[in-house]
Parts: C-alpha cells; structure tokens; sequence
C-alpha cells in the first residue's frame, strides 16, 4: 500500500518566520489598500459569442 502525502500546514509561526527572512534579505513590503488586489486593472471584459453563426 502507499501512503497518503503528508498535508502540508502552514502556521502563523511559519509565516513569521519567512516574512522576517524575506525582510532580512532585503524584501520589501508594499501597503495595499483594503478592498485592492494590487493588479493592475485588465484593459476590457472579455466577451464570448455562445451563438453558431
């Protein structure tokens, strides 16, 4: 029988721990503001034709 993969957890110590590696290493993080993604916006909507002509 094999075994099942091993699910991978992330804790909020794990976190801490790489943002504060990511910072010493130089990292940067960039303020977002709430209700932002931080993408650019998309230069139009994208529309499908269902019909057959």
């Amino acid at each position: 029988m094999s075994k099942k993969p091993v699910k991978a957890t992330l804790t909020t110590a794990m976190i801490e721990e790489q943002t504060a590696a990511f910072l010493k290493s130089g990292g940067v993080v960039e303020h977002v503001v709430k209700g932002k993604s931080g993408q650019f916006a998309s230069p139009g909507t994208k529309q499908i034709n269902l019909k057959s002509s």
